[in-house]
């Protein structure tokens, strides 16, 4: 079974919230997964349907048929944390974490399964 993999790396919003999207289309057929992402009214979705789109590319240069292409892995992990410190009273200083993700997706190709005709009397 072939697969086709794209990754993206420091993406600058926290993975708690890429983690909502990329939970949408995980296991979906591509093309469901693209539509799916069209229409989602999260800032995350446009980079992941990006993502998928060069996960598809990538697909095509390895000769893998688009058609039976199916979402198999899609992991948010976190990357790198930026420290900024915010003023506060008192002479202390608050810290505010400014998170990113990793991002990285695998396309596999499905064979569908016939199903088997039942025998009848």
């Amino acid at each position: 079974m072939a697969e086709a993999k794209a990754t993206l790396s420091n993406y600058r919003q926290s993975p708690r919230k890429v983690r909502i999207v990329a939970d949408m289309v995980r296991g979906k057929k591509v093309e469901d997964a693209i539509i799916t992402l069209s229409f989602v009214a999260k800032r995350s979705s446009e980079p992941l349907k990006k993502l998928l789109e060069s996960a598809v590319a990538n697909a095509k240069n390895l000769s893998i048929p688009l058609e039976n292409l199916v979402v198999k892995e899609i992991a948010v992990d976190g990357g790198k944390i930026l420290y900024r410190r915010l003023p506060m009273s008192r002479g202390r200083a608050f810290v505010m974490r400014k998170r990113t993700s990793h991002v990285n997706i695998v396309l596999a190709e499905v064979i569908p399964k016939v199903k088997k005709s039942k025998k009848t009397k």
